[in-house]
């Protein structure tokens, strides 16, 4: 059996943040919460997360700044960026500096649930190829 897939949720909104935990914790996920992407990436640094869900928009340390904190650490975890703003400048931006995904909020569960586990498959496909590339 699988284990529950281990997410990191990194939002400033409180509200979105407790009720989202609760829906992924309801579909079985187990999920860690940061407020900031300072709090991320000392959370990310301590714990191998599946999976990171990470708001665009945060005071201080924006998405983008703690997407590229996250990519120093780890190019292996996928980093799902969350956004209330449909700016395609800085969804390229988050792609091309190694997101896994762009994702627009209000974002239907369903969807977003999709996009954490497939986001998953591909985590633990390339951690297989890469073992296997191992002496």
């Amino acid at each position: 059996m699988e284990s529950p897939i281990k997410v990191l949720l990194v939002d400033d909104e409180k509200a979105f943040v407790e009720s989202l935990a609760k829906v992924l914790r309801r579909r079985g996920m187990v999920v860690h919460a940061a407020q900031d992407g300072e709090t991320a990436l000392a959370a990310a640094a301590g714990e191998d997360f599946d999976v990171i869900v990470l708001d665009l928009t945060m005071p201080g340390m924006d998405g983008l700044a703690t997407l590229r904190g996250l990519r120093k650490r780890d190019r292996l975890t996928p980093v799902l960026m969350l956004s209330a703003h449909a700016e395609v400048g800085k969804a390229t931006q988050a792609l091309s500096e190694g997101a896994a995904n762009y994702l627009f909020k209000p974002c239907p569960v369903d969807e977003l649930v999709a996009a954490i586990e497939d986001a998953r498959e591909k985590k633990t496909f390339s951690r297989d190829l890469l073992e296997a590339d191992e002496p």
